[in-house]
């Protein structure tokens, strides 16, 4: 992807707090992990680390127990009171800038959409943190919950050290695989604008059953949508050969099916959240051939 070039405009929007020294790390023997969070409770053993990263990365922090994850004693930063790393200490100083565009140039396909169809988009922030971060509105959360936004404070939260598990746990390389991570979290961004984030809370209210249901609805809108921020980089000339593929691996590599067969308990369709792999690379193509938001309506097909 030729990212130095297509960072249009410098939004403001990503905050840094790498550099700060309240940051509660992860412990070396585990993290206990709620049940609830993911579907997943005990220990933080080498598989659960897998599943709980996958399960819950591309998601939607309004729906997860993210305060539970860290120990009472721990203190980690919020967005408002850390501090970035000089760029001449910053090992991932790199990575931060291709996220930092990618979250961008992003943002500005969204605010181009919502611009023609007449109405309003509302910037999102990006957070940068390490390895524990306090949020504005769901919570503590660890690194080990993978990428989130939270809906409470219309902000993505984002460990640089993910890349590596992505890659290391998941099987899913390339600074594509990457960019469909942080497209894919501002489409929930997309969903709290628009409206869809409170329907689908009173739908949940309603048809309690449904819950599960209407998440995988929430979420392969969310790939859709990451779909249709990719269609419009290739109408900028800006891909390269090999980052569509990188990127449909990606959402494939955390489908629930692949996930929970990888966790070796087996695969039960009535637990899934997210999507099956199948699922999640078809409605990010779907985003993608048609480059058009109405496309990814997830919710008016009989079976997504």
């Amino acid at each position: 992807m030729k990212w130095r070039k297509i960072r249009k405009r410098d939004r403001g929007d990503v905050v840094d707090i790498r550099g700060s020294s309240k940051g509660g790390g992860r412990s070396a023997g585990g993290l206990p992990i709620p049940a609830g969070a993911g579907g997943i409770g005990g220990g933080l053993g080498l598989v659960v680390v897998l599943v709980v990263l996958a399960l819950q990365v591309f998601g939607n922090g309004g729906g997860f127990d993210l305060g539970s994850l860290l120990g009472p004693a721990a203190a980690p930063p919020g967005p408002e009171d850390g501090q970035g790393l000089p760029p001449g200490e910053d090992p991932q100083k790199d990575l931060k800038d291709f996220s930092s565009a990618v979250f961008a140039e992003a943002q500005n396909t969204w605010d181009e959409s919502f611009a023609a169809a007449g109405n309003p988009y509302e910037d999102a922030k990006l957070v940068l943190y390490s390895d524990a971060v306090r949020t504005g509105g769901c919570g503590n959360a660890t690194s080990a919950v993978g990428p989130f936004y939270c809906p409470a404070d219309s902000r993505v939260y984002l460990d640089l050290s993910f890349y590596a598990d992505m890659e290391r746990q998941l099987g899913a390389r390339g600074d594509f695989a990457w960019a469909y991570v942080i497209a894919h979290e501002l489409g929930h961004h997309v969903q709290n604008v628009d409206g869809t984030n409170a329907r689908v809370s009173d739908l949940e209210r309603s048809e309690p059953g449904e819950a599960n249901e209407l998440s995988v609805r929430v979420e392969l809108q969310a790939d859709c949508y990451s779909g249709v921020w990719a269609a419009s980089v290739f109408a900028g000339g800006d891909l390269e050969e090999g980052d569509l593929e990188e990127a449909f691996t990606a959402a494939e590599a955390v489908g629930d099916d692949r996930l929970q067969e990888q966790a070796g308990g087996g695969i039960n369709p009535d637990s899934f959240t997210h999507g099956t792999s199948e699922q999640r690379r078809t409605w990010f193509e779907r985003g993608y051939s048609s480059g058009d938001p109405k496309a990814c309506d997830t919710f008016s097909v009989d079976s997504v």
